[in-house]
C-alpha cells in the first residue's frame, strides 16, 4: 500500500507566515568553521552578520544580501512607472471634461428640439378662449419658444466653438476652462474636481498641516495662505541678508500650516526642502517639455496670481538658501505603468525615503550599528519579513551572550569554556555523519562484548551512548510527557539508559603539526577540528581518560581545547621540530603509569628542526642529523612503552621515508588521510584502542 505523497503550498509572505527564531546553537555552530581556521569571535561575528547562515528549513540571509534586497525592490519601482504619463492622465480627465460638457450642450439641444417639434396638447384653434381671448398659465409653459430655442442654438454654437478653440496643452485648457460658464452641470462638478485634487496635491506636499484647510479653497482660505507666503519669503529674505528673524513669531502664527519641528531658520528651511521635494523632483524626472507643461499646468490650477507669485518666489528663495536640497533628485524612470499625480508623488516620497534608509543602511557596518536603524520605517517600507531578518541580525551576539557562548572582554567578544566544548561536539558529529548508516551499536572491533560496564545511576540517552535502556523509566518519561492513557508512544527525548564506566584508561597526545605548509595545504582547520572532537569524546565518553595537546612547529608547546580556536597566523613559524613534540609528549605521558599511553601524530612534513644542546637547528631538506635526533626520541618513547600512530596529510618522500622508520621502531601505524577524512580515521582508531592495548 502506497503512502499518499506529502503536498506543500507555496504562497507570497504576507506577515502571517512563522519561521522558528535562529537559536543560539544554530549561529555558533553556523561560525565553528571560521572560530577554527582564525580564532577570532568578532571576525566569525563579522562574516556571520555579512552573508547569513544556511539550516534545513529556512535561511537567515546576511546583511549584504538584504542590503541588496532593499535595492532591488528600488529598482523594480523605477523599472515599472513611467511619470511622464502624469501628463497623459491628466490630460485624460480635461478630455472627459470636454466631451462631457460636449455631450450635455447636445442633449440640451436635441431636448429643446423635441419639445418645439411636439404639438400642443390643445391647439388655439380649438380650445376655448378664456374671458379675454388669451390662453391659460399652464398652456403658455407647455408651448415652446422659437426664440427661446434660436437664443439656445446660438450660445450651444458658441460654447461648442470656444471647445473646438481650446489649447492642445493642459496648463491652458486649465486656464481656460476655469473662466468657462459650463452648461452641463456634471462636466462643471468633474472640472472643479480636478482643480481641487491638483491644488491639494501641490500644496498638501508643500505645507504640513493644509490637509483640512485646502479641502474647499474659500477666499479666506487662500487669503491666509497668501498672507503666510508673504511673511515666510520675508523672513528668508532677511535670512539671506544676515538678519535675525523672529522664527518663533512666524511659528507661533503659522506653525498649524507648516508643522512645528523647526526652532531655526536652517531647521525650517530643511523642513521646507523635504516637504517641497516630492513636486520638485517629479519635474527633475521628466523631459524639459513634459516638465514646463506640468508645471504650467500645476500653477493654472491654484486660480490665484498672487498665490502663483508667492509660490515662485518661495521656491527661488529656497534654490538660493539650499543649493543642493538633498532631498531632490532626478530618478531614472525606465518603466511604462501610467500614474496619476497623486500616485506620483506618493512614488517620489517613497523613492526618496528607500534611498535614505539604504544610504543609513550603507554605513552600517556590524550589528550594533543596526541599532540606530528604525526597523519599523523598514517594515512599512519593505514588508515584514525583511524587517524580521534585519532584527535577527541585530540580535546575533545578545542570543550568544545569553546562551553563555560568547563574552565580551577588553579585546572585543571571546568564546567562553561551553563555546569551545559546544565547538567540539560539532566536530565529533561531522566525523561520525558516516557512521550512522550502519547498525545500531558501538563501531567495529575484533571480538564481541560490550566493552563497558553498567553502573547503577541512569541518564537520558545521547548519541554514542550504549544502548543500555532502562525500560521503567523511559516509559515513565512518556507517561508523564502524554499522560496517562494507551497506547503508549516513545520519542526518542524519552529514552533513559545506564551510565556506564569504561573499564580501560588511556592518555594520549594528540600533536598538531603547526608549521606554515599546513595552513598552505589547507590541513590546520582539520587537525584543530580533530583535537576538539577528541577532547569531547573523551569528556562525554571516557570521562577518565586524559588528552593531552602540543602544538609544534620551530620550538613544540602544550595547548588546551581552549587554546585552539584562538591560535592565529603570528604564532605560526617555519620549521617542524618533532623532536621537541616528542620529548614534551614523553614528559606528560610519564604522569601516568596504568591503561594504554599513545601519541597522534598529524603532519604533512618530514621533520626539518631540532635541539642541539639549548640551540634549535633549521635545515630544509632535512638533514641526516635531524631525522636522527627525532628517531632518537621515539626510541624513548617506545622504551616507555608509549604506541606512536600518524597521520599523513603529504607523500612526500622524505616525510614516507622518515614515517617508515618510525613505525619499525615504535611498532605504531602510520596512515596517509586527507583533511576531509582525518576525523574519521583518527576518532575510530581511538575508539578501538579504547578496547586493547596498542603494542
Amino acid at each position: 500500500m502506497t503512502g499518499t505523497p506529502n503536498r506543500f503550498r507555496y504562497s507570497r509572505w504576507d506577515g502571517t507566515q512563522q519561521i522558528a527564531a535562529f537559536t543560539a546553537d544554530e549561529l555558533l555552530e553556523a561560525m565553528a568553521d571560521d572560530l577554527l581556521a582564525e580564532g577570532d569571535v568578532n571576525r566569525a561575528l563579522q562574516r556571520l552578520f555579512r552573508w547569513g547562515i544556511d539550516r534545513p528549513d529556512a535561511r537567515q540571509p546576511g546583511f549584504r544580501e538584504l542590503l541588496e534586497r532593499l535595492r532591488e525592490q528600488r529598482r523594480q519601482l523605477l523599472q515599472r512607472y513611467d511619470p511622464g504619463s502624469v501628463l497623459q492622465d491628466l490630460n485624460r480627465q480635461l478630455e472627459d471634461v470636454i466631451h462631457t460638457e460636449r455631450a450635455g450642450i447636445e442633449r440640451r439641444l436635441q431636448e429643446a428640439r423635441d419639445r418645439l417639434a411636439q404639438p400642443s396638447a390643445q391647439s388655439p384653434d380649438d380650445g376655448e378662449a378664456g374671458p379675454t381671448g388669451s390662453t391659460t398659465h399652464e398652456e403658455t409653459e407647455s408651448v415652446p419658444d422659437p426664440a427661446f430655442q434660436r437664443l439656445l442654438e446660438r450660445m450651444a454654437q458658441q460654447k461648442l466653438e470656444f471647445l473646438d478653440r481650446l489649447p492642445p496643452d493642459p496648463a491652458g485648457r486649465i486656464r481656460a476652462l476655469s473662466d468657462y460658464e459650463f452648461l452641463d452641470p456634471e462636466a462643471r462638478r468633474k472640472f472643479q474636481e480636478l482643480l481641487a485634487a491638483l491644488q491639494r496635491q501641490m500644496l498638501e506636499r508643500t505645507f504640513q498641516g493644509l490637509q483640512q484647510a485646502i479641502q474647499g479653497l474659500t477666499p479666506e482660505t487662500i487669503g491666509e495662505l497668501r498672507q503666510m507666503l508673504r511673511e515666510l519669503n520675508e523672513l528668508l529674505r532677511e535670512h539671506a541678508r544676515g538678519g535675525q528673524p523672529d522664527v518663533e513669531r512666524f511659528k507661533h502664527r503659522w506653525g498649524h500650516y507648516l508643522g512645528r519641528d523647526f526652532d531655526t531658520v536652517e531647521e525650517l528651511l530643511d523642513h521646507l526642502a523635504r516637504h517641497m521635494a516630492a513636486v520638485q523632483s517629479l519635474l527633475d524626472s521628466l523631459p524639459p517639455e513634459m516638465r514646463q507643461q506640468l508645471e504650467e499646468a500645476l500653477d493654472a490650477a491654484l486660480r490665484d496670481p498672487e498665490l502663483q507669485q508667492e509660490l515662485r518666489q518661495l521656491g527661488r528663495l529656497l534654490g538660493q538658501l539650499m543649493p543642493d536640497n538633498p532631498y531632490r533628485q532626478a530618478q531614472p524612470f525606465s518603466g511604462s505603468e501610467e500614474l496619476t499625480l497623486g500616485q506620483a508623488l506618493r512614488l517620489m516620497e517613497q523613492l526618496r525615503t528607500m534611498q535614505e534608509v539604504e544610504e543609513q543602511l550603507e554605513g552600517v557596518r556590524d550589528w550594533r550599528d543596526l541599532s540606530r536603524v528604525d526597523l519599523e520605517r523598514i517594515r512599512e517600507l519593505y514588508g515584514d519579513e525583511l524587517a524580521a531578518q534585519l532584527d535577527a541580525l541585530r540580535q546575533i551576539t545578545r542570543l550568544l551572550e545569553e546562551a553563555g557562548y560568547i563574552q565580551r572582554t577588553r579585546r572585543g567578544y571571546e568564546l567562553t569554556p561551553r563555546a569551545i566544548r559546544k565547538i567540539g561536539q560539532k566536530a565529533l558529529r561531522e566525523i561520525f555523519q558516516h557512521l550512522k548508516r550502519e547498525r545500531f551499536g558501538q563501531h567495529r572491533i575484533e571480538r564481541t562484548g560490550r566493552g563497558s560496564e553498567p553502573a547503577d545511576e541512569t541518564k537520558a540517552y545521547e548519541f554514542g551512548d550504549p544502548f543500555l535502556l532502562h525500560l521503567p523509566k523511559t516509559v515513565m518519561n512518556a507517561v508523564q510527557r502524554e499522560g496517562p492513557g494507551t497506547p503508549v508512544r516513545l520519542q526518542p527525548t524519552d529514552f533513559e539508559v545506564f551510565r556506564t564506566e569504561t573499564m580501560t584508561r588511556a592518555a594520549t597526545v594528540l600533536m598538531v603539526d603547526m608549521s606554515r605548509s599546513m595552513l598552505y595545504n589547507g590541513c590546520f582547520l582539520a587537525a584543530k577540528k580533530v583535537a576538539l572532537a577528541l577532547d569531547s569524546l573523551i569528556r562525554t565518553q571516557f570521562p577518565r581518560d586524559t588528552l593531552y595537546i602540543i602544538g609544534f612547529s620551530y620550538l613544540a608547546s602544550v595547548l588546551t581545547a581552549e587554546d585552539l580556536p584562538h591560535i592565529t597566523w603570528d604564532e605560526y613559524n617555519y620549521g617542524t621540530n618533532m623532536q621537541h613534540g616528542f620529548l614534551l609528549a614523553r614528559q606528560l605521558l610519564a604522569r601516568h603509569r596504568g591503561g594504554t599511553r599513545q601519541i597522534i601524530l598529524i603532519t604533512d612534513g618530514e621533520p626539518t628542526a631540532y635541539f642541539d644542546g639549548e640551540q634549535v637547528r633549521f635545515s630544509y631538506p632535512p638533514t641526516y642529523q635531524t631525522f636522527q635526533e627525532t628517531l632518537k626520541e621515539v626510541a624513548r618513547c617506545t622504551r616507555e612503552e608509549i604506541v606512536i600512530n600518524t597521520f599523513m596529510l603529504e607523500r612526500s618522500p622524505y616525510l614516507a621515508s622518515f614515517v617508515n622508520e618510525m613505525t619499525r621502531i615504535n611498532k605504531g601505524r602510520a596512515f596517509f588521510a586527507t583533511p576531509d577524512h582525518l576525523g574519521e580515521y583518527i576518532v575510530m582508531d581511538y575508539v578501538v584502542n579504547k578496547r586493547f592495548r596498542l603494542r
